[in-house]
């Protein structure tokens, strides 16, 4: 069976958005293997660069990866789906995926050594979210998509 997870970078911090990332992630765990994997916030990154931050997060992210990884990174300039269509999109995968890997980036985005890795980019909408709001907006679709692939009354069309 296909394991899914979600690795983000830094913790969340808003206690709201904690419990909604934690409801959905206990409800997608009765449909599949799923896990968040939060990355440490880096230290000291008043004297980093925005680049040097990305490039000391990516390395971060691609040493949780595994070789075998399908790894889908949430970005802007990334497929959006319908969430009906994100279901069957997962629903394929579950075919040939041993895990897939979703990331969530920093506040500045992607390394372009993490851009290099990744099989493919998810666009959530053309707004911009804080990349801790991401997580919630991400878990429910996941989660979503997991009714949706049941049949299940929780997504109405």
């Amino acid at each position: 069976m296909m394991k899914t997870v979600l690795i983000v970078v830094g913790k969340t911090v808003n206690q709201h958005l904690v419990a909604g990332i934690e409801d959905y992630a206990q409800r997608i765990a009765h449909y599949m293997p799923f896990e968040v994997i939060t990355l440490p916030e880096l230290k000291n990154t008043k004297s980093l660069s925005e680049q040097q931050q990305k490039e000391k997060e990516g390395e971060q992210i691609l040493k949780t990866i595994l070789p075998t990884d399908t790894v889908v990174l949430l970005d802007e300039h990334g497929t959006m789906f319908r969430s009906i269509d994100f279901a069957k999109w997962i629903e394929k995968k579950q075919g040939f995926c041993k895990r897939l890997a979703f990331v969530i980036g920093g506040p500045y985005g992607f390394s372009s050594s993490v851009y290099d890795r990744a099989n493919e980019k998810i666009s959530l909408s053309k707004m911009t979210f804080s990349h801790q709001m991401v997580r919630l907006v991400f878990t429910e679709q996941l989660y979503r998509a997991c009714t949706i692939i049941k049949g299940e009354p929780y997504h109405h069309e």
